[in-house]
C-alpha cells in the first residue's frame, strides 16, 4: 500500500494511503443553511450512498446539519478521500440545482437570507471549496468522533435526543436501524451472471 502526503494550499497536508479512518467536515457556501430542508438532507444522503458504492469505502458514521456535514470514512479502494469528497459535493450540487431549476422553486422563503442564498444558488455555489480532514488512528478517537457527530444536533438545539435526528448514523448504532446510507458495510459491487438457456 502506498502512503503519501498531499500538500494543499496554505500548507494544509492530507495523509492518504495508511488505511486510517478520516473524520471529514465540509461546510455549505459561506456557512449558509443550504441543507435546512429535509428533502435536501435526504438528497445528500442518497448521493453519499451512491458515492460509497462507486468508490468502495466504509461509512463509519455521519451527520448532516443545516449548514455542514461530518463524515467518518475509511479510505476508498478507488481514488482517495479528496476524490470522494469531490464526487459527493459535485453530485449533490448537480442534482439539487437540476431539481430546483426543473421545479423553478425558490430555494428558501426566508427573506433575511434570500438574496445571499439566491446569489449562491444562481452561481452554483453550494459548498465551501475545501474540507477539514482529521486522520483517526485509534479506537478512542473513532468513538470520540462518533459521539461528537451524534450529539451535534442535540448540542445545536435541533432535537432533544440524538435518535430524533433522522440525518445521522446514530440509530444504526443504537437500534441497528438501516438507513439510506449503509453504515459499516463493506459490500462491494457484485457481478450478476445470467444463464442463457
Amino acid at each position: 500500500m502506498l502512503c503519501y502526503t498531499s500538500l494543499v494550499g496554505n500548507k494544509l497536508r492530507r495523509y492518504y494511503g495508511a488505511g486510517y479512518l478520516h473524520f471529514i467536515t465540509t461546510s455549505c457556501y459561506r456557512r449558509l443553511p443550504l441543507l435546512e430542508k429535509p428533502q435536501h438532507r435526504d438528497l445528500l444522503l442518497e448521493v453519499l450512498e451512491r458515492v460509497r458504492w462507486r468508490y468502495h469505502f466504509v461509512v463509519v458514521g455521519y451527520v448532516i446539519m443545516p449548514e455542514h456535514m461530518h463524515l467518518l470514512l475509511s479510505e476508498p479502494e478507488r481514488g482517495d478521500p479528496s476524490k470522494v469528497m469531490q464526487a459527493i459535493k459535485q453530485g449533490f450540487a448537480r442534482r439539487l440545482l437540476r431539481k430546483q431549476s426543473a421545479a423553478d422553486d425558490p430555494p428558501t422563503n426566508d427573506r433575511r437570507r434570500g438574496g445571499l442564498w439566491d446569489t449562491a444558488f444562481d452561481r452554483g455555489h453550494l459548498w465551501q471549496a475545501r474540507f477539514y480532514d482529521f486522520v483517526v488512528y485509534t479506537e478512542n478517537k473513532r468513538v470520540e468522533k462518533l459521539r461528537y457527530m451524534h450529539r451535534n444536533p442535540v448540542k445545536r438545539g435541533l432535537v432533544a435526543e440524538p435518535q430524533q435526528w433522522d440525518w445521522s448514523s446514530y440509530r444504526h448504532y443504537a437500534d441497528g436501524e438501516r438507513g439510506i446510507v449503509l453504515v459499516n458495510e463493506e459490500r462491494k459491487a457484485e457481478l450478476k451472471v445470467w444463464k442463457i438457456a
